[in-house]
């Protein structure tokens, strides 16, 4: 099917969405969770084709962010069972006003229509969007980049198996066959057709649909999440953070980018950085890459201009010593991007300092920037992290992929 013909098949699947309950929505989230643990062995293979393709072409962090395992499925199926259990945001009543003539007022939320999605090379992506649009009552186009292509059909094959099952059309999740960059540009200019588009993906990605696109676009954003050592820091609690922030899975946004050290601790800090991060990792240490104060203290690469502006998604950390919490916050203000940042103290003041100052969508105090997930915060899982300031915030699930309209009540009042 060509692009404009999936999204006419979505845009005929509004209603039925819309209007299902709360009921069938949850049998058919549990349908396509059934659905990914029975075609598992299919969906695995179709991913080591991706796999055997990208190899070569792309890093080795990439390429486990591009791999799934039945573990990794059984995850994803997980998080659908999740999204099943959570309240459905669509119907509520947000607010109720009694006019003195009579009239009563209700602002109610709805479905957004349809969604759709540009996102690379992160198949479990496929079924968080899948999962969270239906049950916010939309119809679901996606459109991955080639490396996760097959891998993605696989689980949509599955999805819509199940969405059929549930008395559902399977037209509610669509994936868009073309991945070329004309595909992406039809999605950020079907007006008409797409109700909301959300970017999920590398720097050059978002900043294409947010010039390019004339649909409403959720701007998500990369990640360069800093973690603030203070002079006041617990450092056993902090090198604990720091290494989990860095290195439990560094190609994902939430990962620390750079790490600021107050220079009263560094002495003592920084060589338990270079134990932990890079002597204690041997096979897959971590490259540091140093301010001059710095590196007159652990050995590492001199840090370049870029390196405190950019989100490496590595095995990489920039290292910069600051003289006091305000310098940190200044240096955070002029070099993240809202994604998240984190301090790590012991003294309550300079902690609420910092949470008060620092404005990005999730701070963090004495805690991993790698919660910043919809599933950590109780979103069972989630489209994306906005990094914008209107309408959504921060994991986005489904009370941001719905909006509200008003349903006034009257007796004959006229005007």
């Amino acid at each position: 099917m060509t692009t404009l013909e999936i999204l006419l098949a979505a845009k005929s699947a509004k209603r039925a969405l819309a209007t299902a309950d709360t009921e069938t929505k949850n049998r058919a989230l549990c349908r396509m969770a059934d659905a990914l643990i029975e075609d598992s062995a299919a969906i695995l293979s179709e991913n080591a084709a991706d796999l055997e393709q990208a190899r070569g072409s792309i890093t080795e962090v990439m390429l486990d962010r591009l791999r799934l395992t039945k573990p990794r499925i059984e995850g994803m199926a997980a998080g659908i069972r999740d999204v099943a259990k959570l309240p459905d945001p669509v119907g509520k009543v947000l607010r109720t006003v009694r006019r003195p003539n009579g009239l009563t007022i209700e602002r109610v939320s709805v479905p957004m229509g349809v969604i759709a999605m540009i996102y690379e090379s992160r198949p479990n992506v496929t079924s968080d969007a899948a999962a969270l649009a239906l049950k916010a009552g939309s119809c679901c186009v996606l459109r991955c980049g080639k490396e996760a292509h097959r891998s993605a059909l696989a689980i949509v094959n599955a999805m819509q198996r199940g969405l059929e099952q549930a008395g559902l059309p399977k037209q509610a999740v669509q994936l868009v066959e073309d991945t070329s960059r004309a595909s992406a540009n039809e999605l950020m200019t079907a007006r008409g057709f797409v109700d909301l588009l959300i970017p999920r993906g590398g720097a050059g990605l978002i900043r294409a649909c947010v010039d390019n696109a004339t649909v409403p676009v959720l701007e998500t954003g990369t990640g360069i999440c800093h973690i603030y050592v203070d002079k006041d820091a617990d450092l056993e609690k902090a090198i604990n953070i720091l290494e989990n922030a860095k290195c439990s899975r560094p190609s994902v946004c939430n990962a620390a980018e750079v790490c600021l050290v107050h220079r009263e601790i560094a002495k003592v800090f920084l060589p338990m950085v270079y134990d932990r991060l890079v002597r204690s990792r041997a096979e897959c240490p971590v490259e540091l890459r140093l301010d001059e104060n710095c590196a007159a203290i652990i050995p590492g690469m001199p840090a370049g201009t870029q390196d405190f502006d950019t989100e490496f998604l590595d095995y990489i950390l920039a290292i910069r010593s600051v003289d006091s919490a305000d310098e940190a916050i200044s240096h955070i203000a002029a070099h993240s991007t809202g994604h998240s940042e984190a301090i790590i103290t012991e003294n309550a003041k300079t902690a609420e300092t910092f949470v008060q100052a620092v404005d990005s969508a999730a701070v963090y105090v004495n805690a991993s920037t790698r919660f910043t997930d919809g599933g950590e915060f109780g979103l069972g899982c989630e489209m994306g992290i906005s990094t914008q300031k209107l309408h959504a915030r921060g994991p986005m699930g489904l009370e941001e992929l719905t909006t509200y309209h008003y349903v006034i009540h009257g007796d004959g009042q006229t005007r």
